[in-house]
Formats: structure tokens, C-alpha cells, sequence
């Protein structure tokens, strides 16, 4: 397997048009590829700096889960926190996380931020939303967000063996006139839910939320979507 490492936009289109298979921090893919053979050709992103971006508002695609920290929001911050094991977070990275894994642990908390994506094709470059990022499996060159009051993010226990585990992601933006927009994402088994209320408080956000797409939820969601909004809005 011959890779290449592009350290601009432009290389990297090259890689895509020549059949290149885009291998993030590879730890999805590996056993993969051992069982079935690997890729003549792959390119990783990690010397491409519009992929390494991480500041406040913006996380490249190629930056490894364990470097995000404080200048991220909360829910951000604590989902990458969460994904596996030490060893898999010094690798794994956040196009992988969104892009190639079955659970996407990280986009419930990139939903609630609202964020918008950053995705490289053979014909350029363009932004689109995450719900086509997941959808196409595009190639994730950066996420970026409009910065939030407050964000939280929840991974509830799961059985060994058992169900993926229960995550709720909830943040809080001015929406003016004194009013907040409380938006939550839940990922009940595989599937991610997500829903929007604006209000002045939880009392007026949580019930409004239980007519949307999450009003089917079990319990154990309710109860934290209530927890978090009562400790995110004021």
C-alpha cells in the first residue's frame, strides 16, 4: 500500500482523482483491511493544515480526538473525551469518528453546535451539512460552528456486549429578545435524533421538545435532556 500525505488542497484533489482511499487515523480500518486486502493507494490528511485546524469555532478533520480540548465546547470536548480507550483517542480522528464509524460518537454533541461541514471532492472544495456528510461519507476537511452560551454532552453506562450506549448532546445559542434556542441530539442505539426549542427557561423548552422527533424517547433520555437544560439555560 503506497500513502500519500498531500500538504495542500490542490495535492489532495490529485489523491482523490487518482483513486486514493482517505484513511483518517486508520483504527476502523486496519482489521478491515487485514481480512480483505489493503488499498494500492491511500492518503492521510495529517500534514494538510486546513485539516488540522483547531481553535475556537473550527476542528480539522484530521485532528486527533485526545488534542481537543478546552478551546472547544463542552459537548464537543467531552464526547471526544469519551470514545474508546486512551490508545484509540491518540489516534482516532474526527473525520473518522463522523465519517467512518458505526456510532459517531461525536456527532450528536457537532449537531447541537449547529456546525456546518468542510469537505474536500475531486472537484473542490465545498460546505454542506452533516446530515450529506454522513449520508455520502465525504471527506471531512474541517467542521466549524457558530460559538454556543453553554453546551453539555451525556454517555449514559451500557451493558458488555450489550446496546451502543444511551449519548445525549444539548447547547444553548441567543436566539435575542431574551430568548435561547435549546437544541438536543440523542443517539438511542444507532440512530441519532435531533430537535430544536426556543424559550426562556427549561420549563418552556423541555415540554415544547416532546413534540418533536424525540417524543418517543425512553425515560432515561427525558431525564437527562431534563437534567441538562436545567443546569444549561437560565
Amino acid at each position: 500500500m503506497l500513502l500519500r500525505l498531500p500538504t495542500s488542497v490542490s495535492d489532495a484533489q490529485e489523491c482523490l482523482a487518482e483513486g486514493a482511499v482517505p484513511i483518517g487515523g486508520a483504527t476502523l480500518l486496519w482489521a478491515t483491511w487485514q481480512r480483505e486486502g489493503f488499498p494500492a493507494l491511500a492518503m492521510s490528511l495529517r500534514e494538510l493544515p486546513e485539516a488540522n485546524v483547531l481553535e475556537r469555532g473550527a476542528v480539522g478533520g484530521a485532528v486527533v480526538l485526545h488534542q481537543m480540548d478546552e478551546r472547544m465546547p463542552d459537548a464537543l470536548r467531552l464526547a471526544a473525551a469519551q470514545v474508546g480507550t486512551g490508545a484509540v483517542r491518540r489516534s482516532a480522528t474526527v473525520g473518522g469518528n463522523l465519517v467512518g464509524s458505526a456510532l459517531r460518537c461525536l456527532l450528536p454533541a457537532a449537531l447541537v453546535l449547529d456546525a456546518r461541514a468542510t469537505v474536500l471532492e475531486p472537484e473542490g472544495v465545498r460546505e454542506t451539512d452533516l446530515s450529506e456528510v454522513v449520508a455520502k461519507r465525504a471527506l471531512l476537511l474541517s467542521l466549524h460552528w457558530p460559538e454556543p452560551i453553554a453546551s453539555t454532552f451525556t454517555k449514559l453506562p451500557a451493558e458488555p456486549s450489550g446496546p451502543p450506549p444511551l449519548v445525549v448532546a444539548s447547547a444553548v445559542h441567543a436566539a435575542g429578545d431574551g430568548l435561547r434556542t435549546f437544541r438536543v441530539a440523542v443517539r438511542d442505539g444507532y440512530e441519532v435524533l435531533s430537535a430544536t426549542a426556543t424559550g426562556t427557561d427549561s420549563a418552556d423548552t423541555v415540554p415544547a421538545l416532546r413534540g418533536t422527533a424525540l417524543g418517543d424517547l425512553p425515560p432515561a433520555a427525558w431525564d437527562v435532556i431534563g437534567s441538562q437544560a436545567a443546569a444549561l439555560l437560565p
